[in-house]
């Protein structure tokens, strides 16, 4: 398996309140649970060598900068959140969100609060 995993490496549990970040990789179908810019980095690079991509290769196809690419895969923690889900996508994966409570669409909650008033 060419995805980390901090479950497997670590007997740290998140909290309810922690955000916990989900990239799947289209050729393995796992998660890794992700808690640093370091560790998106590196699943992001795994990511982009078992597809036989280079960073420049990568970097067209996301639509963004190779500088972008390789400041990301080293763990750079400013990156910009919609290059980082361009990058992403453009590897076959999606980002998921763990821990977070459900989110309720804002009509549902205001039909609800009409409910019971």
């Amino acid at each position: 398996s060419g995805t980390w995993n901090e479950s497997a490496h670590s007997s740290r549990k998140p909290t309810c309140q922690q955000a916990v970040f989900y990239a799947t990789t289209p050729l393995e179908h796992l998660m890794s649970t992700i808690h640093t810019t370091d560790q998106l980095g590196a699943a992001l690079r795994t990511a982009r060598k078992q597809l036989g991509l280079t960073q420049p290769q990568l970097a067209l196809a996301a639509g963004v900068g190779t500088r972008f690419i390789v400041d990301l895969e080293s763990g750079k923690p400013t990156v910009r959140l919609e290059h980082v889900l361009r990058v992403i996508n453009a590897l076959g994966g999606e980002l998921q969100l763990g821990g977070l409570p459900d989110a309720v669409p804002e009509d549902a909650a205001s039909r609800a609060a009409d409910l019971c008033n």
